[in-house]
């Protein structure tokens, strides 16, 4: 049997930015589905705007934080 030799795929070339965005709407797509599956699961989800990050030169990005309710539970406000 010969060895076969292991080749890493070839990735295609990107920019920072379209690294950046891959990023995100890879992480905002793991989100959408923890929620959906919360929610299935008789849970109450809101994601809350926690932070905003600035980086000093114009750039800004909001950070959020879930809060997670029993579907029996009281509001709290």
């Amino acid at each position: 049997m010969s060895q076969s030799v292991f080749t890493p795929a070839a990735l295609p070339d990107s920019t920072v930015r379209e690294r950046a965005i891959n990023r995100v709407a890879e992480a905002s797509h793991r989100l959408n589905e923890a929620v959906r599956r919360a929610i299935e699961a008789g849970y109450s989800v809101e994601l809350i705007r926690a932070s905003r990050c600035h980086d000093g030169s114009g750039n800004w990005g909001d950070q959020i934080v879930p809060t997670i309710r029993d579907k029996d539970a009281k509001p709290t406000a």
